[in-house]
């Protein structure tokens, strides 16, 4: 056994089940794989502990927990350049105005993108994010090093080069659907070749084809991607029903809905990111379950550049397999913590909407019929964990056999009895145990106030990476 924790460990394995298991130990393997968790009494725990082979074990202290990783997915990783400037655009004007420049800059300027993007992996360390599904840009090369700073910083990162050979802007597109095709076999060959230096399980990245959206791709583009994504095995990636303009777009150039235009050229299926989706509704909901769609929910950057928010309760209630993304720049903060708060707060707009509608009092919303669209803080944490990390193909709780990507949570310290960084933990005495619902409420009042200063750890596939 590489390493032991002992302690209490929190993890969400079903939205809306909040499991804390206390006076907890867990064996990681020499690999990174959790291979034990049972109550530290057990004779399974005690038999590991006793072991002359296995290394001293870390304590977690009486106040902090191990959490899984938070996972990202759909940033766009050049437009971090001007994260937090121009939201007062609408989404087409914005591109151009914004995005495509940055994107532009970032191919155009490889020491530039060695700059952006080591921030931003800083950046997604301290705040606990473990895995990012990323938008890159069209150049071979910028998304190469995107790809070299996670590996290196060992953070997991699926690299999206961005296909699109119908671009709006004369000085940034690809010329052809053929060159686009042969851009992304480029850098499927690259990132591949690169990856195979390391041995499997510390193979922090890859690929994932990304069509950027139906307006910018000739179906041309659209059908040699799905037919590359199966002959390579690369999962697939892009915006789908995001906002009423790009919606419009597609209707006027193709005649039919995005999501039908996606899955006629066979890229809806379980290697498939949809993200936004905020015109997810009864017609849809059953074919994104039937194709097993992985969807990205925006909630912050859906305020900004959609005229409807995802609609989080249904899809949760139907099962749909879906994960929360910060969207940089079309969201403004880097955090996953952020966006899960949002989620809930949109969600009780949702709903505080619906009751409106219907003329009914907060508090009574199933009086006239209907179903709360409320979602709990339980369930976004679920979302931000779990729910993206199982979308695209790994653990996200804290289980035997799943990945270990943890994050190490202080409530409070030796130096910070009171609570650590943000948190006023008046009820807690020094050497006083919490019990489950204390437990419970301290972790809500990190869910709710908490920063980077409640993070005192953080590993990845068992290697410490903060």
């Amino acid at each position: 056994m590489a390493q032991l924790f002992v302690g209490t460990f929190v993890d969400t394995p079903k939205a809306g089940i909040l499991r804390i298991r206390r006076d907890h130990l867990l064996g990681v393997s020499s690999e990174g794989y959790i291979t034990h968790i049972s109550p530290l009494s057990s004779p399974e725990s005690q038999s590991l502990l006793s072991s002359s082979s296995t290394n001293p074990p870390i304590n977690l202290g009486p106040f902090s927990f191990l959490l899984p990783t938070f996972s990202d997915l759909h940033l766009h990783a050049p437009q971090y350049l001007y994260a937090g400037t121009g939201l007062d655009l609408p989404l087409m004007e914005w591109l151009e105005r914004y995005a495509y420049r940055a994107e532009e800059r970032i191919d155009s300027d490889p020491k530039l993108a060695e700059r952006v993007y080591g921030k931003l992996v800083e950046r997604l360390i301290e705040g606990g994010t473990g895995m990012v599904t990323f938008f890159g840009s069209i150049g071979v090369e910028a998304n190469l090093i995107l790809a070299k700073k996670m590996q290196e910083a060992g953070l997991r990162g699926f690299i999206g080069k961005l296909s699109m050979d119908q671009s709006p802007r004369a000085t940034y597109g690809e010329p052809s659907a053929e060159y686009s095709l042969k851009s992304i076999t480029s850098f499927i060959d690259s990132l591949e070749s690169y990856t195979s230096t390391f041995p499997p399980h510390l193979r922090f990245v890859e690929p994932i084809i990304t069509p950027r959206f139906i307006p910018v791709c000739s179906d041309e583009l659209l059908v040699g991607l799905e037919k590359l994504g199966k002959e390579r095995g690369v999962r697939v990636q892009s915006h789908m029903c995001e906002g009423r303009d790009q919606i419009d777009m597609v209707y006027k150039s193709r005649g039919e809905k995005d999501q039908l235009v996606f899955d006629k050229l066979g890229l809806l299926g379980p290697k498939t990111l949809q993200a936004h989706v905020t015109y997810l509704d009864e017609e849809m909901i059953p074919l994104v379950k039937d194709r097993q769609v992985t969807m990205a929910h925006c909630p912050l950057s859906n305020a900004y550049m959609s005229e409807k928010q995802f609609p989080l309760r249904e899809a949760l209630d139907e099962d749909l397999s879906v994960g929360l993304g910060t969207d940089i720049a079309g969201g403004y903060s880097p955090s996953i913590q952020v966006q899960m708060r949002q989620a809930v707060v949109i969600a009780r707009l949702r709903e505080g909407a619906r009751c409106e509608s219907l003329g009914c009092s907060f508090g009574t919303s199933h009086e006239k019929g209907g179903k709360n669209l409320r979602v709990d803080w339980t369930e976004a944490l679920y979302v931000a964990t779990r729910g993206g990390k199982k979308g695209m193909g790994m653990g996200g709780a804290l289980e035997v056999g799943m990945e270990f990507d943890v994050q190490l949570i202080e409530l409070a310290g030796e130096t910070t009895p009171g609570g650590t960084g943000p948190l006023d933990l008046f009820d807690l005495e020094k050497g006083k145990e919490l019990d489950e619902a204390g437990w419970k409420e301290a972790i809500e009042r990190w869910w709710s106030n908490g920063d980077e200063r409640n993070r005192r750890g953080m590993w990845i596939q068992g290697r410490k990476v903060a």
